[in-house]
């Protein structure tokens, strides 16, 4: 099977992999505790600390572990919206979010809070005046996504957060799909907190951080003891750390690469060339993740697509997150037709595709191609 699915995670890295073995077959101490086990557990979690606050420009102080991009999301969302409940209860987010996103903000809806959930144009972007309009003195949070998971489409995330700024509130993006794609520097985003999840850059599923800006304090989604500078409980996955701080290593080792930008480019054209007019690219034609491709073929049916890309592990327009087959919520916002959802497919390329792959893919949709002529 050909993988071309790396939105939806990512293999693990045989360099991340490399660097989790000392800590499964021999370095097993609590961080916590003061001998020499311990000691040198925790100083692989705190220099795994550095490595992802270096990938996003942070302090390691800015840092904390968590199990994924999902606790993350959550930590923040229900964090700021019981920290700050004094001043408001107003939260502003998109139609476009991740449900990581968008399900706790129906949590809080249910507890009294209200969300505004901003619409996107035809290219899937969220307009910063869009969110200037929807702030009011009640509002405690803006949450946007970075880097769309479907379309790849990225948020004008600066513009965003210099309104929040200017309105003195609290702005955090989900940049799960973004960290270790594109340059993902918090300063240069000005947001407060930025969510990552480790197995979208090659670490393993169930590791994730969260950056918080020093200064800001949240209650913790997590009660316990005083792990994580006290901001959330739980003994340490060393292992796991270890993993996310040496995949944020690699990444931000490799992110001048263009390799894989080229490889997506190149299977683009050769699409053109086949189908001509009757493809389309959902999202932004030129502000989007470098991997990510989410074609609707036009004039053909559901059953040939999927017939045609048997034996190819890609992303369906129309596969929510549970498996059930419902028109995706992110070509819905944006406009599309609801007919063509069920024949639009994400193919997202990453770090192991080769030319030989997207060649031996394209051959299959020429038959695709062939039959509409």
């Amino acid at each position: 099977m050909i993988y071309l699915d790396y939105n939806a995670t990512t293999p693990i890295d045989k360099a991340v992999a490399d660097a989790m073995l000392p800590f499964i077959h021999g370095n097993y101490g609590n961080p916590s505790s003061s001998h020499a086990y311990g000691m040198a557990a925790k100083k692989a979690v705190e220099a795994a600390r550095g490595q992802v606050a270096s990938l996003l420009g942070a302090n390691p102080s800015e840092i904390v572990f968590t199990s994924g991009g999902s606790e993350s999301n959550n930590m923040v969302i229900k964090g700021v919206a019981h920290t700050f409940r004094s001043k408001g209860n107003h939260i502003i987010t998109s139609q476009i979010e991740h449900p990581a996103v968008l399900n706790p903000c129906r949590f809080l809806e249910k507890n009294g809070y209200t969300v505004t959930y901003l619409p996107v144009d035809s290219y899937g972007v969220v307009s910063p005046a869009e969110v200037e309009r929807a702030i009011t003195p009640k509002t405690i949070l803006v949450t946007i996504m970075h880097a769309n998971n479907e379309t790849g489409t990225i948020q004008p995330i600066p513009a965003i957060s210099a309104v929040c700024r200017q309105h003195g509130v609290i702005f955090h993006t989900d940049a799960a799909q973004s960290v270790g794609k594109i340059p993902t520097r918090v300063n240069e985003l000005g947001v407060d907190f930025l969510s990552i999840a480790g197995h979208k850059l090659y670490a393993p599923k169930g590791i994730g951080a969260l950056y918080i800006r020093d200064g800001i304090s949240i209650e913790p989604l997590i009660h316990g003891a005083g792990h994580e500078n006290n901001r959330r409980a739980g003994t340490e996955n060393v292992i796991f750390d270890v993993a996310l701080g040496r995949a944020c290593q690699i990444s931000g080792s490799l992110l001048a690469d263009q390799a894989i930008d080229k490889l997506t480019q190149r299977f683009y054209r050769e699409l053109l060339a086949l189908f001509g007019n009757k493809i389309r690219l959902n999202g932004h034609p030129e502000n989007r993740l470098p991997n990510t491709l989410f074609i609707s073929f036009l004039d053909q049916t559901a059953a040939a697509v999927h017939k045609t890309l048997e034996g190819i592990a890609v992303s369906a327009g129309s596969a929510c997150h549970t498996g059930a087959t419902t028109i995706s919520p992110v070509l819905k916002a944006m406009g599309v037709n609801p007919d063509e959802t069920s024949t639009s497919v994400r193919f997202s390329l990453g770090r192991f595709t080769t030319e030989n792959e997207i060649d031996v893919v394209l051959d299959h949709l020429s038959d695709l191609a062939g039959e509409n002529n």
